[in-house]
């Protein structure tokens, strides 16, 4: 076919609008640089379809003629690897993170080292009984009966408050757990987030449309949900996905959160039958029935109760009386020798005789009073740091695997810069060849014809 005069304009007013795409793009990463989630975008160009040349060849066509620039489509860049790996290791810093918390809170309860701890309360009580053996006098020995009532008295209350701390420990973890994963919680939140997401993208999806920034939004939500538990995510190919946690313990179980357009959050399976890692599950696992929290107040229930037995046994009566309920909750000195002190016996001998009270008073350090207690605070220690440390842990992986990420996704404004001058660049050769062929067409229309012009 034979080309028009005015071809070469269609191939600059295709090549001018290319590159104002282009710099509306650049402009739109640009604007978007502090955007939590945001993904670079990029205008995809390729060559119009060539126009098909006439000539005196064998084959009647001379060659073919380009006509210029298309967008063709406007597209993140994302790696979905490199996803994958953040959502992973988002969920063990989640994990770690809710755990070093919980953690951090039940240790707080013992004040150790400290004058109100446990540990310094027994020091107390065992010079207590020194103090009663060493008594030359009946005076002596009243003031010091009365004293180490007073002592051991306290060491109850000590034992019976750091187990109230650590149950409301517990109950504070049980009720986050609750707060995070029933019903109106945050992890139903994202769900229905999802869920809405899912049914526009889908709409979007089916006529042929990419919409790239809600494609970002729900990478964002899927992001804050791997921190609450490994999850799964399978693309159903219409533009929805359908999303589930991950049982850690159970292979092949999962838990479905959104199932197309449809969110199937509405709270937890019943008890505590489900380990999805992340933050629910290190709160579940810290705060469950014979979970951590639990082995703690056990440990302290059966040092109260040695205590108790083993001083008793050396005292040759009762001392220390043990309600029906968890032992350091209902240690308590006897009823009678609170009400009068002097009737603590020190001794079995003649009047004067201090035999039993040197006999108490040789308990300390015990293995299964002192050494258990400073064993269960070592333990009690060690499980802290141990979280504490592989949350740091967690952290360093997972800002390594967002700068990764970053570093395909993100948007560097010194590139957006110089792209942006590259791109004006283009325009203005675009236009200074939609000028030149302007004048040419200006001649060939005005002038042709006219002599000596």
């Amino acid at each position: 076919m034979s080309i028009s005069s005015f071809y070469g304009l269609q191939t600059s007013l295709r090549g001018l609008l290319a590159q104002q795409r282009l710099i509306d793009t650049a402009g739109h990463n640009i604007a978007n640089a502090s955007t939590k989630g945001y993904s670079r975008q990029e205008a995809a160009l390729a060559a119009s379809p060539a126009t098909r040349i006439v000539g005196g060849t064998a084959t009647g066509v001379a060659g073919h003629l380009g006509s210029g620039v298309d967008v063709q489509a406007y597209r993140r860049i994302r790696d979905v690897f490199v996803d994958l790996q953040f959502r992973a290791q988002n969920t063990s810093l989640g994990e770690w993170t809710a755990r070093s918390g919980a953690l951090e809170r039940a240790e707080a309860a013992l004040a150790e080292p400290g004058e109100n701890g446990i540990n310094q309360q027994l020091s107390e009580f065992w010079d207590a009984w020194s103090t009663l053996h060493n008594a030359n006098s009946v005076s002596e020995q009243g003031a010091a009966k009365t004293t180490l009532v007073a002592k051991a008295a306290a060491l109850a209350d000590a034992f019976e408050t750091v187990r109230a701390q650590i149950v409301l420990t517990k109950d504070q973890t049980n009720a986050e757990y609750a707060d995070l994963s029933g019903p109106g919680g945050e992890v139903q939140q994202i769900a229905q987030d999802l869920a809405s997401l899912n049914d526009t993208i889908k709409k979007f999806t089916v006529s042929g449309e990419v919409p790239n920034d809600l494609l970002d939004r729900r990478d964002a939500l899927l992001d804050d949900l791997s921190a609450f538990g490994q999850i799964s995510v399978e693309d159903m190919g219409d533009g929805t996905l359908n999303v589930s946690f991950v049982d850690k313990v159970a292979a092949g179980t999962t838990y479905p959160v959104v199932t197309g357009t449809t969110a199937d959050w509405a709270g937890p399976p019943a008890g505590d039958a489900w380990s999805p890692g992340g933050r629910l599950g290190a709160l579940l696992d810290v705060s469950k029935t014979g979970g951590t929290l639990d082995g703690y107040l056990t440990t302290l229930d059966t040092i109260a109760t040695n205590l108790a037995n083993t001083v008793n046994t050396a005292y040759q009566g009762t001392f220390f009386d043990l309600g029906g309920g968890p032992a350091a909750q209902t240690l308590d000195v006897s009823a009678a020798l609170l009400a009068n002190p002097t009737l603590v016996t020190a001794g079995t001998g003649a009047a004067g005789s201090t035999d039993l009270a040197l006999a108490v008073s040789q308990l300390r350090d015990n293995p299964a009073i002192d050494g258990a207690y400073r064993s269960f605070v070592a333990k009690m220690g060690t499980d802290v740091r141990e979280a504490t440390r592989q949350q740091g842990n967690a952290q360093v992986l997972t800002d390594a695997v967002e700068n990764r990420r970053q570093s395909v996704s993100g948007v560097s404004l010194d590139e957006e810069m110089a792209n942006l001058v590259r791109f004006q660049r283009a325009y203005q050769a675009s236009s200074r060849a939609m000028s030149t062929l302007d004048e040419m067409l200006d001649v060939l229309i005005n002038r042709t014809g006219r002599v000596g012009l």
